[in-house]
């Protein structure tokens, strides 16, 4: 699952390099996701999610001091508690990710979590006060079709792992709101240091109570898995420095693809029908919402 960061000010618009490395962005937070499973599965979720915040706290301590010149220029906020609170949402939400990855599988849960788009339009109104037009609506309501189709009602047992998948869709939809909402005093810089330390903080205070033994090939993944954190947030970085958002920000939805590979060729997940249709239906009406939110951006009623 992938964190949400905004990048500097744009200084170039490389199409095709920007691409490239928002499929390749994708790729690695997919294998952190099959990482973050597997160690779940070995260990625990608040252990494994604690150690990888440890090291994203690192990194954009690490990022900070050579971007703002110091940790205390990273950290200057006029909004500290909206700031804590995003953190707090972002690690409790990839909490409620990984279990579902233990739930449902990494195939059915990013096909759920692909609605995320569509949360953030759905709730944009109440939480930014922005105007949420009949297209996007008849868009959002079609993709929650969508859903249906995956979870396949009076045609399957319901599971209720799926809950938890939805839940974690709609706390990082919210999570991304409030980034969104902290933009509009704070640099993007200073929300993503806020968002590594504040969450590599709260994490420890719980994930600490949950401490066990690994063995030595966990640890070995669990090095890869921090790596590839750091390695896909710098990427991202890299992303939006390169090319404009609404020209990559579509084909973040191939992680949606790369995590149900692995799922399928890694973990032997079944690939239902009704998934691929259902992830289709959410996707497209995740895109036309994009489409939409960039005509908004440029003063097409929406």
């Amino acid at each position: 699952m992938t964190a949400v960061t905004t990048a500097p000010p744009l200084q170039r618009n490389d199409a095709r390099l920007g691409i490239a490395l928002m499929a390749l962005t994708s790729f690695i937070f997919s294998m952190q996701d099959g990482l973050s499973r597997h160690l779940a599965e070995a260990t625990n979720v608040y252990m494994v999610v604690m150690v990888r915040f440890w090291f994203f706290a690192a990194f954009v301590i690490l990022l900070g001091r050579a971007q703002q010149g110091s940790v205390r220029a990273a950290a200057a906020t006029s909004q500290p508690f909206l700031q804590i609170v995003r953190a707090v949402l972002l690690v409790a939400e990839i909490c409620v990710t990984i279990y579902a990855f233990t739930l449902l599988g990494l195939a059915q849960s990013h096909a759920i979590f692909a609605a995320c788009p569509l949360i953030i339009a759905a709730l944009s109104g109440p939480v930014l006060g922005e105007t949420v037009g009949w297209r996007r609506w008849t868009a959002i309501g079609v993709g929650f079709l969508g859903i249906l189709v995956i979870l396949r009602p009076g045609v399957a047992v319901f599971d209720s792992g799926a809950l938890v998948a939805l839940a974690g869709a709609f706390m990082f939809a919210l999570y991304g709101l409030l980034t969104r909402l902290a933009g509009r005093r704070d640099s993007s810089a200073t929300s993503f240091f806020w968002t590594g330390v504040g969450g590599a903080v709260a994490m420890t205070a719980v994930g600490m109570f949950h401490w066990q033994p690994m063995a030595a090939g966990d640890w070995a993944m669990m090095a890869l898995l921090c790596l590839s954190g750091v390695a896909g947030h710098w990427l991202l970085i890299k992303v939006y420095e390169v090319a404009e958002a609404s020209t990559v920000q579509p084909f973040a939805y191939l992680q949606l693809v790369f995590a149900s590979a692995i799922g399928v060729t890694v973990f032997g997940e079944t690939l239902h029908a009704t998934t691929v249709i259902g992830a289709a239906i959410v996707v497209g009406a995740g895109l036309f919402t994009l489409w939409r939110e960039r005509a908004r951006r440029r003063k097409v009623p929406a």
